[in-house]
């Protein structure tokens, strides 16, 4: 193969097939670490666009299969339905840690997808996306399948246990929507007997003197399109900001000597997933100048130089909340990291609903559960 033609002319696939060739044994031999799938895939497109700029017909005919196949199976994936595999035993026994699961992406309205990079990594960047109408709204009862809201990165299966403008409570580990007492669903379970409110979880969602621990909060209302909050002196800007960024809206703390930048990217759940501390670098204390709403960092006397949109905070009179939220919970409930630490599920980070088993894996003895597969998720 010629990276020149007869004429001299640059064969420009053959250049840039070598350069993607390129790029992936750098990122292996460079040891920056993206994964091995990620190097892989990076290899194979290079490959690809080598054999192609060779002009071997059947090599772009078996070529051009595959690549429809691929498309086939990823708009399936993106609209209809997704495959998942847990690794948690959050929603156990509903849902056991080494569960495969079968997820709709269908009923809560299919969408286009919202992000284009490389897999299994953060290089990229979001894109307007189409959401197709809804065969139904999520429903308390439902198990869903959303972008964890600390982390877009990741995804989560948690039961939805209140819905937009419902009022609930947790007293002694019990459940209350709206005054009313809801059971744990037919698989649930607690682990431990119920924190006493002595004990304060720094942690929670909202920590305060009502919000103790995880056995003990409330009463929080979870937000519905519609909602008028005013905005004075007295604003709760720690319920209130993520809603507002979820949203869509920027946010950053100016004053005249420094500004700083608000994300809802938490920096510990980023470390948890990449396992380098460097990820701190760009957060305040740590020498940058990024803040989550909910960090220690920030005193509520800091909000008086709240900027929303590039505008003081202090100008506006009220905001109007613009889509519908909703409250998850894990069905084992002393060992879920759920709406309890980091607050509401917004319609728009929702993917789909968990339908059944395919195939189940205990990952102790990494044999298979037979009895568990093709079993519905309810």
């Amino acid at each position: 193969m010629k990276v020149f033609d007869s004429n001299n002319k640059i064969n420009i696939l053959a250049v840039l097939g070598y350069l993607v060739l390129a790029l992936g044994i750098g990122l292996r031999l460079s040891g920056y670490n993206y994964g091995i799938v990620v190097t892989v895939f990076i290899l194979a497109i290079g490959a690809v666009l080598v054999g192609i700029s060779t002009g071997n017909k059947k090599f772009i005919s078996e070529t051009k299969a595959i690549i429809y196949i691929v498309l086939t199976v990823l708009m399936i994936k993106v609209t209809v339905l997704e495959a998942y595999i847990v690794p948690t035993g959050s929603m156990e026994n509903t849902i056991m840690t080494g569960d495969f699961l079968i997820g709709s992406r269908f009923v809560y309205g299919m969408r286009t997808p919202d992000w284009l990079g490389i897999p299994y990594t953060d290089i990229g960047f979001s894109i307007p996306y189409y959401k197709f109408p809804a065969f139904r709204i999520p429903q308390v009862g439902d198990v869903l399948i959303f972008k964890y809201p600390r982390d877009k990165y990741v995804k989560y299966v948690k039961r939805c246990v209140a819905g937009p403008g419902d009022t609930l409570e947790v007293s002694d580990k019990k459940l209350y929507v709206n005054r009313e007492e809801v059971v744990m669903w037919e698989n649930g379970k607690y682990l431990t007997p119920s924190m006493q409110k002595q004990f304060k979880q720094p942690d929670i969602f909202l920590s305060s003197e009502t919000n103790i621990n995880r056995d003990n909060l409330g009463p929080i209302y979870v937000p519905k399109k519609g909602d008028v909050f005013p905005i004075h002196e007295k604003t709760n800007w720690r319920y209130l900001l993520p809603i507002i960024m979820m949203e869509g809206h920027t946010a950053t703390l100016d004053n005249d000597e420094v500004s700083y930048e608000f994300t809802l990217q938490d920096p510990n759940e980023v470390f948890r997933r990449k396992g380098k501390e460097s990820v701190y670098k760009e957060y305040f204390p740590h020498g940058g100048n990024l803040l989550t709403p909910w960090s220690r960092s920030i005193q509520d006397d800091h909000f008086k130089f709240l900027m929303i949109d590039g505008k003081p905070a202090d100008q506006l009179n009220e905001y109007v909340v613009t889509q519908d939220y909703y409250w998850a919970m894990g069905d084992n409930r002393d060992d879920s990291l759920d709406s309890r630490y980091w607050g509401f599920v917004p319609e728009n980070g929702i993917l789909g609903e968990a339908l059944f088993a395919y195939f189940s894996l205990d990952l102790d003895t990494w044999t298979p559960r037979w009895s568990r597969i093709g079993t519905n998720i309810k």
